[in-house]
């Protein structure tokens, strides 16, 4: 009953959201030019059908090579400012002062620096813009990790490497999904600013600004619906993978 709850929940939340998009198109009159319905997507859909498959592909793989590698960075960095306080006072700054800064106005640095990389730039894009709350994540995580457990562990003479293993991993893990829930989301941002403003650009970004350039915007909001697809995919994934390493640190709801 509970895993059928769970899927027919966020189906009906999809539907109910559907079906109040198509309400206000239709109360309002407004033209597909305008304001594009539910019901003027799956032509859409299916008319570009191998390009949303082709140009999905490049985005997703981006992202998650993107996504993947602000994991391995943003831990390492987050392990570091989780057991230096000298790192920390010295890299938060500078963390929160890159992250203040608009990433779409890195694009056209990175696109000049890199030029004709297009891969490149758009998977360093999809990792500048989502290893940040995972490293603060970690780094809180670690520092805050209570020093008594780490003396007792100490004083029965285990390593450096047994004390990170058996307390400050298992302690950091749900901070870190919860880091990872969210740079999925900023992974794609990241993925799509590049494919939207580079020249030549693939992805569903570039589908999106073709379909901006043609004023097709039934295909532009396709795109979008299909953005939120991969976002959601991604979004589960992770959830399988939190469920499957921390799932100890869930509360039954009651």
């Amino acid at each position: 009953m509970e895993t059928l709850q769970k899927i027919a929940v966020p189906l009906v939340a999809v539907v109910l959201f559907l079906a109040a998009w198509e309400a206000l198109v239709w109360v309002n009159n407004w033209p597909n030019y305008k304001m594009a319905s539910p019901s003027d997507l799956p032509p859409a859909f299916w008319r570009f059908r191998w390009l949303f498959l082709e140009m999905g592909w490049q985005t997703l793989w981006r992202t998650v090579l993107g996504l993947g590698l602000a994991v391995v960075v943003g831990t390492l960095i987050g392990m570091v400012m989780g057991f230096s306080r000298i790192a920390r006072d010295g890299l938060y700054p500078l963390l929160v002062g890159f992250n203040a800064i608009p990433k779409a106005t890195l694009v056209p640095v990175i696109s000049l620096i890199f030029i004709g990389q297009h891969d490149f730039n758009t998977v360093l894009m999809a990792f500048l813009i989502s290893f940040f709350p995972i490293a603060v994540s970690v780094g809180i995580g670690l520092s805050t990790l209570e020093p008594e457990y780490r003396d007792i562990l100490r004083s029965l003479g285990a390593s450096r490497l047994t004390i990170f293993r058996k307390i400050a991993l298992p302690k950091t893990l749900p901070e870190f999904f919860g880091a990872l829930k969210v740079s999925v989301t900023l992974a794609f941002i990241g993925t799509n600013l590049v494919e939207i403003v580079a020249p030549h650009g693939r992805g569903l970004g570039a589908l999106f600004k073709s379909g901006e350039t043609n004023g097709d915007y039934p295909l532009m909001f396709a795109v979008l619906i299909a953005l939120a697809a991969l976002g959601i995919l991604l979004y589960y994934a992770v959830l399988v993978l939190e469920r499957i390493f921390a799932g100890w640190a869930e509360r039954p709801q009651g």
